[in-house]
């Protein structure tokens, strides 16, 4: 089999599909890629490791000069990392630079995880970017990855990551709860993100009355995945008993005065500059989560 010549008439015509197609190429190189990056494994057995270097020197000369010996490796390795795996349907409209993120990452359910992130969140090449960048799989707890990797049922608040990532200009970290608040805010979006599927934004010193005083709720989301209201208080001290007392009050005013009943019950995240485990392990709501902040 005359593997070069191959893979250079799929080479060919992906560049003149990339100009005529426009609107699909991207899917188009996904799968011309892997047709190729078979058989640069193939050729790689037949003729050795070598084979890749010959072919670059040619493709670059005959093709494009993109085709250089670091591409067509990384073609290769994005085919030895899905030839066993069941692809999602929406895998199979992602770019290729979304795959060109994820293939230098060596744990398989990694890669998953943040190609479903992609399909779920609709994420642009630069999110999933930043979304390794900021290691977003590997600041989930170790339950939460076996039951992602298990297929199990995940709870909403499974996927929001531990530290919780914060974009900050300032000089250090020594700030009030008000600045965490607005650096929150400046970012919201990105932080959205970060919490983990479906959190939507319904506002921040949310006004609620109780016992004829008005109180505050930092920031009130909802989670149209989970199909509930969630409260965050943010704490710029280690985690405190009292803090979990204050956010049960705000999440069962939530449930009485706003919750309709086809909803699920109110959540919370308490975010902290330091955590206690403790306080949530003898917490008897399991509702309520914590999480510590870092601000870079």
């Amino acid at each position: 089999m005359n593997y070069y010549n191959e893979i250079k008439e799929k080479l060919i015509k992906s560049e003149i599909y990339d100009r005529v197609k426009d609107y699909s190429k991207d899917r188009n190189k996904v799968k011309v890629y892997f047709e190729i990056g078979k058989l640069l494994s193939e050729a790689g057995k037949e003729y050795g490791k070598n084979i890749i270097k010959q072919y670059s020197e040619k493709l670059i000369v005959e093709v494009g000069k993109k085709y250089n010996e670091r591409t067509l490796r990384r073609i290769r390795q994005f085919y030895e990392i899905f030839k066993n795996e069941k692809w999602s349907t929406t895998w199979t409209k992602l770019s290729w630079s979304h795959y060109r993120e994820v293939i230098s990452l060596k744990d398989i359910n990694e890669i998953k995880y943040y190609l479903n992130e992609c399909e779920i969140k609709s994420l642009t090449q630069r999110q999933l970017h930043d979304l390794i960048k900021n290691k977003s799989y590997n600041r989930l707890d170790n339950k939460t990855k076996n039951k992602l990797i298990k297929s199990e049922n995940v709870e909403a608040y499974d996927l929001v990551p531990n530290p919780i990532i914060i974009k900050s200009n300032l000089l250090n970290d020594k700030i009030n709860e008000y600045t965490l608040k607005q650096l929150i805010l400046n970012n919201l979006d990105e932080f959205l993100i970060q919490l983990g599927t479906g959190f939507t934004y319904m506002g921040n010193e949310y006004k609620i009355k109780i016992n004829g005083k008005y109180n505050y709720i930092d920031l009130l989301l909802f989670n149209y995945e989970y199909n509930c209201f969630v409260v965050i208080e943010l704490k710029v001290t280690e985690l405190k008993k009292e803090h979990i007392g204050q956010i049960q009050i705000y999440m069962n005013y939530i449930d009485e005065n706003l919750k309709k009943s086809t909803q699920n019950k109110t959540i919370g995240i308490i975010i902290c500059k330091q955590d206690n485990k403790y306080i949530i392990k003898y917490c008897s709501d399991d509702r309520i989560i914590s999480r510590i902040y870092e601000l870079v």
